[in-house]
């Protein structure tokens, strides 16, 4: 336009991207989920303290992989959704997990050409308890007891797959996503910093952070 010529691909190079490791595993009371916290553009480590942790409702979050910007821009968009859903529930009831998973669904399959977004959205609500659901780039969904993503997920498939049990109580949960990721970490580049965890039961929201001299063996 207007002689004006835009390298949209030499721009997406410059992308920020969460080279990540994130997880969302069901236990007894709930759901946890699990992320490293290092976002890098290219090679270089753009924030080493991310958040990749997102609120979307009081007790349901997401894990973000993917470019930071698009995964951003869809939370913020599900959140929004869901707020306008609760104002019109009765009284004392909730959006579920279930609701917020297909948002996400919906949102990235009919965008499926324009984002680079991989998303774990996990949650608490009294009709279905903890429920994790596994959105991948191009917009499928997938119900799970647990859900792995990210660049430094590839390196952890045998562990999780051998290691993790139904019916896990609290701190079991939290060591296996923690050995888990440490071990993700440990292996790829683009992962690191800080473990940060959110525990989502009955009882609310209970945060967790281990720093890398508590993970690491």
């Amino acid at each position: 336009m207007n002689g004006i010529k835009v390298d949209i691909n030499h721009l997406k190079k410059g992308e920020v991207n969460l080279g990540t490791s994130i997880m969302a595993v069901k236990f007894q009371d709930g759901v946890i989920l699990g992320a490293d916290s290092r976002t890098t553009t290219g090679s270089y480590i753009a924030n080493r303290v991310t958040d990749k942790l997102t609120q979307i409702h009081d007790t349901i979050y997401c894990c973000r992989s993917g470019s930071a910007a698009d995964t951003q821009a869809v939370a913020d968009m599900v959140k929004y959704y869901l707020q306008i859903y609760a104002a019109q529930l009765p009284p004392n009831e909730t959006p579920t997990t279930e609701i917020a998973a297909n948002v996400f669904q919906e949102i990235c399959y009919n965008n499926k050409d324009n984002l680079t977004a991989g998303i774990i959205c996990a949650g608490y609500d009294k009709k279905n308890g903890g429920s994790v659901y596994s959105i991948p780039i191009g917009g499928s969904i997938h119900k799970q007891d647990y859900a792995i993503a990210g660049s430094g997920s590839t390196f952890i498939y045998g562990w999780c797959n051998e290691n993790f049990k139904q019916g896990m109580q609290k701190d079991e949960c939290v060591d296996f996503i923690k050995t888990a990721l440490s071990e993700a970490i440990k292996w790829d580049g683009s992962s690191g910093g800080v473990i940060r965890m959110v525990i989502l039961t009955e009882k609310g929201v209970e945060r967790l952070i281990f720093y890398p001299d508590e993970y690491q063996k």
